[in-house]
């Protein structure tokens, strides 16, 4: 077969460190934007993205050569240098250590979109710590608790 086609549909999950709350409303969308054109120069799909003070949520359409874990370094240590250089937030930013990746068939992807864009209102309802563990749950992926994010108490 002369080419290979396939699109790979992968929600990424990931905080700031020790959760806290450093994402400001004032500043998120040139955050949004900065992460998008990482993606995009890596070749891959910005499909949505969105989040609240303490996390992000991205929705990537990949192509299989692209390696997610690299991916991921690369937009949290590149988005990490942007808000500090700029000094966007008032507080030393660090992104905290490991993410969450969902994968999605292409029909579930305007449900996920949804969801991505509706995080505001979603966490009206629904801490992320719930958010996140429903998904670990909901994809039957084993953790521990010790293991998953610093949350604060």
């Amino acid at each position: 077969m002369p080419g290979t086609f396939s699109q790979i549909y992968i929600q990424v999950v990931f905080a700031v460190k020790h959760r806290e709350s450093l994402i400001h409303s004032t500043w998120e969308e040139e955050l949004f934007k900065y992460i998008t054109g990482i993606v995009q120069n890596k070749g891959q799909k910005m499909l949505a993205m969105n989040g609240m003070p303490d996390h992000i949520h991205i929705l990537i359409g990949m192509k299989p050569a692209c390696c997610l874990s690299d991916l991921v370094r690369e937009i949290k240590k590149s988005s990490n240098e942007f808000i500090n250089e700029k000094k966007l937030s008032k507080y030393k930013f660090q992104w905290q250590e490991g993410y969450g990746a969902f994968s999605y068939s292409h029909s579930h992807l305007d449900n996920v979109i949804k969801y991505i864009t509706n995080q505001k209102e979603h966490h009206k309802n629904k801490s992320f710590k719930d958010e996140y563990i429903d998904f670990l749950n909901q994809f039957e992926i084993d953790h521990k608790p010790e293991y998953l994010f610093d949350w604060i108490l």
